[in-house]
This record gives structure tokens, sequence and C-alpha cells, in this order.
């Protein structure tokens, strides 16, 4: 197999296992009366999320160099970026989602990962692009996609902090409201 190829299976696997476990995390929180705020990015999200790790390992394939040094270190970044999510799942167990839902009467989670940081999981979504970036090599649009990415992640945490009452009340920045 390829590197294209292995890093293929290796972001589209778990993606696709991610996408599994939030869409029935969902429904439960849906059955629970949790809403959706109305100026979430997810629609652009669902869209751009992939599409930044096929346009990285479309410019690898391009390149096409063997496994070396920086691939290793990039693979490493990307493993490392999962683990952090995955903690960050765990602690939130089933209010995690792909999209901001909200139940009423939600509590603070300050477990896991949100003890010391307050958006964990987009922490490793960064860490998961810059990971790739550099093991595919993609210099170009793994920079496009980290930026870009960036900026959505940015919309999506002013969104998700308006819908939690981050910053409407006094709360530790090391917790997270759900």
């Amino acid at each position: 197999m390829s590197r294209a190829g292995a890093l293929l299976v290796l972001v589209a696997v778990p993606m696709l296992l991610e996408a599994r476990v939030a869409r029935r995390n969902e429904r439960v929180l849906r059955a629970k009366g949790a809403r959706e705020p109305p100026d979430d990015v997810f629609a652009i999200m669902r869209i751009a999320y992939p599409v930044c790790f096929l346009a990285m390992i479309t410019e690898g394939w391009y390149r096409a160099r063997g496994v070396d040094e920086l691939t290793v270190i990039g693979v490493t970044i990307f493993v490392a970026a999962k683990l952090l999510k995955y903690w960050a799942i765990a602690a939130l167990g089933a209010r995690w989602s792909f999209r901001v839902l909200v139940p009423p009467e939600s509590s603070l989670v300050t477990s896991g990962p949100y003890r010391y940081v307050q958006h964990p999981n987009y922490v490793a979504v960064v860490g998961e692009l810059v990971g790739v970036a550099l093991a595919a090599p993609a210099p170009l649009t793994g920079l496009l996609a980290i930026v870009v990415f960036g900026l959505v992640l940015l919309a999506r945490v002013r969104s998700e902090n308006r819908a939690l009452g981050i910053g409407n009340r006094a709360q530790s920045s090391k917790t997270r409201v759900l």
C-alpha cells in the first residue's frame, strides 16, 4: 500500500467510526431536548474537515517521496491528537457529537482534558491536520487547511461558547458546560 493509501485509511477509518458515535449521541441528546444554536458552522465543517485531509493526502501523493523522519513525526502527532480527542470524547460520554447540542439543565464537565483545556477536541483536530500535513507531505494544502479550518474552528468555538453560556457567567476557563 502506498503512503497516500495508508494515510487515507489512517484518517478515514476513525472519521467514519467517530461519525457513527456522533450520530448515536445526537439522537440521545435530541431525545433529551437538546437544541442546536442557529449560528453553528457544522454545515461548513462537515464538508471542510474531510476535504482538508483529502487535499493534503492528494498533494502528498503527487509529491510521492518515501517514508522518512517527517512522515514518522506526522503520524506520531496524528496519533497523539487522536488520543487527546478520544480522551475528550470519553470525558463527555453521550454528550459528545459533531453538532453543538446542549441539553436542558446541563452540568459542568471538569474531568479529563477539560480540567486543563476548554476545547481539547478542537486542539486535537488541529493536531490531526498538522500530523497529516507533515506525514503526507503537504506543505501547501496543509498550511491552507490549518489556516482555513482554524478560522472555521474559531467560529465554532464562539458559537459553542454562546450556546454553553461560557463567558456569560463567572466560570473557570478550565471548565466546560454541557
